[in-house]
């Protein structure tokens, strides 16, 4: 038997209004070339839709546990990640590119000879049996913490007790927010090295970010400017119980006076405030500033110092800082502050490892601090490089003098449109100001952690973008 005409044409007709996104589910062409004939009843029908049902999607397994609310306050990832990803991109988009990075401050210069060699006869010393040794005081081994106190604190009051090695000083100030608590209020200066707000956040301290102002509720931004020497007004910053400073700072290189600090000091005792102070550049200090708080008269009541080797000796992947809490340092209630920091390096830190602590030791050898001043002097050089290529391009230009940051202002532009236009057309990284805070829009921070000849290079296609 065979098809009826009408039958026929009304299967060709609706076959034909099949959408051709689902074409696939169609038969071949020689679908009606079978010779066996049927007999089918006639139905008049109106169009006929194909409709194509989404596959369920999966919904995995869920926890009943809430995430951390301060966490989801966050903006983005964390900036250097974030620079580290957009990076990675550009070398996918251009393969061949010599791509040089200037951005995140990551030493480049082989660590001393003096300084490996302690810590290769630490590492050996451990394979025998009178050179072993596991678990070690949390606080650091005394002799550092002696060497420590002797080289940069002599004379300040401070005693080796009042220092903890630690495995850098950005770990520290994340244990430091463990000790506030989330019941306290910070200011910061604006810009700034990020994790100072960005613990802050997640340990509870602050509101929502409030992108009118690209500023955190809660937070007291310290705005730092060319037109304040890049030291905040502080007439006009409210009281807060915690205050973050970095001097040389990061990300704008200025360094605050012997009068600067005073003022600051004076204005923590005022407040009740507690100072923490950030003086991991401080050994590139050209100015005669003072490279510790302590230095400062009264310090010891308000102050925390942090600091760390990882720029003065190579240090960024062997891990090795400590921070200073003076025993005259004391809460509202009279307790002492370095029992509870004390109390969380106990709790959640075994100790800095035996062979970073080996050839920090060594870095505080005579031998060693020649040695460090050596690849100091290298970077500093390689500052003044850069500096000179901005100025010659009619830059304003900032720091370079007392830190490894050169803070470069471009007036009426993003600071993320500037880092994408340089590392699109020069191949190389610079780092975004607006990442250090709404204060720092408008500039871009030039690192000057780099072989010699990738800083010549880069000073070369600046001068041929920027000519």
């Amino acid at each position: 038997m065979s098809l009826s005409s009408s039958a026929t044409q009304s299967l060709t007709n609706n076959r034909s209004m099949i959408s051709s996104s689902s074409s696939t589910f169609l038969a071949p062409a020689n679908f009606y070339s079978r010779t066996t004939s049927i007999s089918l009843p006639v139905k008049k029908t109106g169009a006929c839709r194909c409709v194509a049902t989404p596959p369920q999607e999966k919904i995995a397994f869920k926890t009943n546990v809430p995430r951390n609310a301060n966490i989801s306050k966050l903006q983005a990832g964390y900036l250097f990640p974030e620079i580290a990803r957009r990076r990675a991109a550009h070398m996918l988009k251009y393969p061949d590119a010599k791509v040089i990075s200037l951005g995140i401050g990551d030493t480049t210069e082989p660590i001393p000879d003096v300084i490996t060699s302690a810590m290769a006869n630490k590492a050996h010393a451990l394979s025998t049996l009178e050179g072993y040794s596991g678990y070690g005081a949390e606080q650091g081994e005394k002799p550092l913490r002696a060497a420590i106190a002797s080289t940069y604190y002599n004379g300040l009051g401070i005693e080796e007790d009042d220092i903890f090695v630690s495995d850098g000083a950005k770990c520290d100030i994340t244990r430091l927010q463990l000790v506030f608590g989330s019941d306290v209020t910070m200011a910061v200066q604006d810009p700034s090295y990020p994790a100072y707000v960005d613990s802050s956040v997640i340990m509870g301290q602050t509101g929502q970010f409030q992108k009118d102002v690209e500023k955190y509720g809660k937070i007291e931004y310290m705005r730092c400017t060319p037109e304040n020497d890049f030291f905040p007004d502080l007439s006009t910053v409210s009281r807060t119980d915690v205050i973050f400073f970095c001097s040389p700072n990061n990300p704008t290189g200025s360094a605050a006076t012997r009068e600067q600090l005073t003022q600051l000091v004076q204005f923590a005792k005022d407040n009740g405030s507690i100072l923490v102070y950030d003086s991991a550049y401080a050994m590139y200090m050209s100015d005669d500033n003072p490279h510790s708080i302590f230095e400062i008269p009264g310090a010891n009541e308000v102050a925390i110092e942090v600091s760390s080797f990882s720029k003065y000796a190579g240090f960024t992947g062997v891990r090795l800082g400590w921070t200073v809490i003076p025993k005259q340092l004391l809460f509202s209630n009279g307790h002492p502050v370095a029992k509870d920091f004390n109390r969380i390096v106990c709790t959640g830190f075994n100790g800095a490892s035996n062979i970073a602590q080996a050839g920090a030791l060594s870095c505080l050898s005579q031998e060693g601090i020649e040695a460090m001043n050596d690849v100091i002097n290298f970077y500093k050089e390689n500052t003044k490089l850069i500096v000179e290529t901005f100025n010659s391009l009619g830059f304003k230009v900032y720091g370079g003098t007392n830190a490894p940051y050169v803070w470069v202002h471009f007036p009426g532009q993003s600071s993320w449109d500037v880092f994408s236009e340089i590392l699109e057309k020069t191949h190389v990284v610079t780092t975004p100001g607006s990442g250090f805070g709404p204060g720092g829009e408008g500039f871009v921070r030039v690192s000057a952690f780099g072989h010699r000849e990738n800083i010549l290079e880069a000073c070369r296609r600046f001068k041929q973008l920027y000519k």
